[in-house]
């Protein structure tokens, strides 16, 4: 099936799309490096908090969500059990596994944010919308 060419209308949305992407990024940075960290120690905390079924995650799991190499989370771990927001533990059920569990400070810090950013998503609402790509023979210029 050859999808036809996009028109003026689906650059737009595309275009706007990014735009709002990019725009609650940026406030996210703001609001991350007011609280003192990083953006990428912020996203690591919230999927700790975030996963399915369990207060904790592998690093494996944590590249996944963050698409990030696990060298590099392996890292990222590192700083942020440095900075007392996060700590490994050898998981009871398999020793080939380390759990990473947020810190009552990490804990603090995350809900502090989560606060603020739920705020942000709320303004947003009716603003920042994934973009409905027309079919063939609907484009509007």
């Amino acid at each position: 099936m050859t999808l036809p060419p996009l028109g003026k209308a689906d650059f737009f949305a595309l275009s706007e799309f990014r735009y709002q992407m990019r725009r609650f990024e940026r406030f996210s940075e703001t609001a991350v490096q007011a609280e003192g960290i990083t953006p990428l120690q912020y996203l690591l905390m919230l999927h700790i908090k975030g996963f399915p079924g369990r207060e904790w995650a592998t690093i494996g799991e944590l590249a996944e969500k963050l698409q990030a190499q696990q060298h590099g989370v392996v890292a990222l771990v590192s700083r942020c059990e440095a900075a007392g927001l996060v700590q490994r533990r050898d998981s009871v059920e398999d020793r080939r596994r380390v759990e990473v569990h947020l810190l009552p400070a990490g804990e603090t810090i995350l809900t502090r944010l989560a606060d603020v950013h739920r705020a942000e998503l709320v303004a947003l609402q009716g603003k920042f919308t994934v973009p409905v790509l027309l079919p063939s023979g609907d484009h509007h210029e």
